[in-house]
């Protein structure tokens, strides 16, 4: 896991000014989680996020990740994604690109990418309908090829 300081930074201001304006408590702890986040990569779970925080000794209850989050996503530094299972996923958003999931049915894989043509269909769209459009989600589900192979390898041996 690698903090881009920086970046990190600049989010904590936005959280700050975010909570201040909400009239919320700014604790330790939801810096703390905030940071946590920001040095990940990729998807997590809550439950991942909060057993990496007690591997660290950090101080932090269940429910103070749980609201944290609904309020980093709330704001957008946090996107969360329900990729087909009843296990919401999350991922930093502030300042990383646009991006969309293809996701294996089979094993759950994420695997992210990024193709300019779904930004013109968008611009595109919102023009056609009168629409700003602030952010879209794209999720294609299929069964990747590890998964096949292994399907294909058990038909094979009956």
């Amino acid at each position: 896991m690698m903090l881009d300081k920086e970046k990190f930074e600049e989010v904590k201001k936005i959280f700050t000014a975010y909570l201040e304006n909400k009239g919320l408590r700014k604790t330790s702890e939801r810096y703390a989680i905030l940071e946590e986040i920001y040095s990940r990569t990729g998807h997590f779970d809550v439950e991942e996020l909060y057993a990496g925080m007690k591997e660290q000794g950090l101080q932090v209850s269940r429910a103070t990740v749980y609201n944290t989050l609904d309020l980093l996503v709330e704001h957008g530094l946090v996107s969360k994604h329900q990729f087909g299972r009843n296990l919401a996923q999350y991922e930093k958003s502030y300042g990383y690109r646009q991006h969309d999931h293809v996701i294996c049915t089979e094993c759950h894989k994420v695997v992210e990418f990024c193709d300019p043509r779904i930004h013109g269909i968008q611009t595109m769209v919102g023009d056609l309908l009168n629409f700003h459009i602030l952010h879209h989600s794209l999720n294609l589900y299929g069964v990747c090829g590890d998964c096949r192979a292994k399907a294909a390898a058990r038909a094979a041996s009956e």
